[in-house]
């Protein structure tokens, strides 16, 4: 994996296809491009993205297929570990989605806030046509994301979506002609980018992790959430915004 940085937006940029539990090396470029935007304070959004045809494809079935129980379970801890810091990286992260998206790369989409696609894309988890399940996040993060039906069917069959039926059932957000998948994706970062960085933060963990707790402690979260932000810069540069009848520009801080 690549970083590429533009501005204040960042590109991690995929730069083998196969997202496959084997391979040594994706784990730690996963965490490694984690750590680099999520340190850096001047990157303030996040693009994830593959190749013109290929987002990210799945197992590498050749190296897969004699794997026993506790080999495979050693090669998903080491790709959990590198999904999660994708999903945890504390800014808005486009995922850019051409071509196909399949098992580990779409569950890799799956760990960005907004999916864009191009209207040629093709998503799905076909796993169970290898007598497997997907193991990187397709189980859970889907089922929270579309719900438990449409995720079963998906899994279950194991068919590959168009990018019109992934947009109806909320697997993608918006679908653009192929050719305008980058420039799509980077609008929309520029925008995030130009918000409130601490505010955006406090959004995306009190809804990612809140949706997991009971209600009243996800509403105690954002309570915490909220009040802690009004020690920040852009809190204060909002509200005079407001108040003053301008446009508020936002300090990342």
């Amino acid at each position: 994996m690549r970083v590429e940085q533009d501005g204040p937006v960042a590109t991690l940029r995929l730069l083998r296809p196969t997202i496959s539990a084997v391979d040594p090396l994706l784990p730690l470029e996963l965490c490694a491009a984690a750590d680099r935007v999520s340190g850096d304070e001047s990157i303030r959004a996040v693009i994830l993205t593959g190749g013109r045809r290929v987002f990210g494809s799945g197992a590498d079935v050749r190296a897969m297929v004699d794997c026993s129980p506790a080999e495979a379970d050693a090669y998903t801890v080491r790709l959990h570990a590198g999904f999660t810091a994708i999903a945890a990286i504390r800014k808005p992260v486009v995922a850019a989605i051409a071509g196909f998206a399949l098992g580990g790369g779409l569950e890799l989409a799956l760990c960005a806030d907004y999916r864009v696609a191009g209207a040629g894309a093709r998503l799905g988890l076909p796993e169970v046509s290898l007598g497997i399940i997907p193991g990187t996040g397709g189980t859970q993060r889907l089922p929270r994301l579309v719900g438990p039906g449409p995720a079963k069917k998906l899994i279950f069959t194991g068919r590959q979506l168009t990018a019109a039926e992934a947009l109806e059932i909320g697997l993608v957000d918006e679908v653009v002609p192929d050719a305008e998948v980058p420039d799509a994706a980077r609008r929309l970062a520029e925008d995030f980018a130009l918000g409130p960085t601490a505010a955006l933060a406090a959004a995306k963990q009190a809804i990612d992790e809140g949706f997991e707790l009971p209600l009243p402690l996800g509403l105690d979260l954002e309570r915490r959430h909220f009040s802690g932000l009004f020690g920040t810069a852009d809190q204060r540069a909002g509200m005079q915004a407001q108040l003053a009848r301008q446009k508020p520009a936002f300090a990342g801080r």
